[in-house]
């Protein structure tokens, strides 16, 4: 069934830098986020000393000559990466306190994911986190962990948790509390995984995406008899199309002009009523004379296979027969689709 669509008749200018910003804007975005949650975290640290038989389940990061960790140029240190809950991670110590968190005169300590090349779109990770710190002498372990808020969600924009305050270097260098002795330290980390059922969609409009221009020759069309003709078809983003001609006319436009369509073929995981696809595109007859070609732009969603949308009245038959025009030239026609924006739609996985 075909559709016709009221075409739009002025475009509008795409800021070809847009792309070149979004880096920076996450780079913003990861910053602020980061800095919002460390103000929370230093308001709701909650220590307890635990009677563990064992290092911490996970991951153990012992320090020797601690002392020239701290003389170091460098603000942090990196454990090797280990894997807990099957993903990738690292403690990520600061042992002069994390400057722009206000760790000044402590210990910051935080546990980061790794490696995220392989995750989906919209990936996040939530885990509980407990942090410690061994006391030699007592054979004991302080535990670190949030007052109120266990569940910790990692995601693009916040890839590690912690705190900027772990432990003080005054408590440190307290020789009683046995946090460091023979210039020796010990962190441990202990990471629960809840992997939750948490589902999805991003849909992005992608500006000119690639390979979005289609030119159908048409040969002999004066001897064309069929009420309407169809084009190879061409892809764009994934989704299948072809062109829909009807040489005189269709509906309104039937006697008197070219009816010209985009038709979506049927992939049901690309478009379905329950996931549309928008196109704006811009139908164009070539001129072959001169520069002086026939446009109409158009825009729809679209929601079922094999359904075509675009213009009943789109080129009258007079204009394309008169010589002058340059439209038809040697009985041959070119008509071209510009696809100028599309919509993609990604699924979201929560890992």
């Amino acid at each position: 069934m075909e559709k016709s669509t009221k075409p739009i008749h002025v475009r509008r200018k795409f800021e070809t830098h847009e792309r070149k910003l979004q880096r920076g804007r996450d780079v913003q975005m990861k910053e602020m986020v980061f800095q919002r949650e460390e103000e929370e975290n230093r308001k709701r640290i909650m220590r307890s000393t635990t009677n563990l038989p064992r290092a911490p389940d996970h991951y153990t990061f012992q320090i020797n000559n601690f002392s020239l960790l701290l003389g170091m140029k460098e603000e942090k240190c990196d454990s090797r990466q280990f894997e807990v809950g099957g993903y990738q991670w690292r403690l990520v110590l600061y042992p002069n306190g994390k400057k722009n968190s206000n760790g000044n005169g402590h210990i910051s300590l935080y546990l980061a994911i790794a490696t995220t090349k392989d995750f989906q779109l919209g990936w996040e990770v939530n885990a509980n986190i407990k942090f410690f710190v061994f006391d030699q002498i007592r054979d004991k372990y302080l535990c670190i962990q949030d007052a109120n808020v266990r569940v910790r969600r990692f995601h693009k924009f916040k890839i590690e948790w912690g705190f900027a305050q772990l432990l003080s270097h005054k408590t440190l260098n307290d020789s009683s509390n046995g946090y460091l002795v023979d210039d020796t330290c010990v962190f441990g980390v202990e990471v629960l995984v809840s992997k939750g059922p948490c589902k999805g969609e991003c849909l992005s409009m992608i500006n000119e995406p690639q390979r979005n221009y289609f030119t159908w020759k048409i040969d002999n069309f004066t001897a064309l008899k069929d009420k309407d003709y169809a084009s190879e078809q061409f892809t764009v983003e994934g989704q299948r199309w072809k062109l829909k001609l009807y040489p005189n006319g269709l509906g309104t436009g039937a006697d008197i002009c070219l009816s010209l369509f985009l038709m979506s073929l049927g992939d049901s995981e690309i478009i379905s009523p329950n996931r549309k696809v928008y196109a704006k595109y811009n139908f164009r007859i070539r001129n072959q004379i001169n520069s002086n070609h026939y446009d109409k732009i158009v825009e729809s969603w679209f929601s079922d296979p094999n359904n075509s949308y675009g213009v009943n009245k789109f080129l009258s038959l007079r204009d394309l027969k008169d010589t002058s025009t340059g439209y038809l030239v040697g009985d041959v026609l070119f008509i071209e689709c510009k696809i100028d924006v599309i919509s993609v739609v990604k699924d979201l996985s929560s890992n």
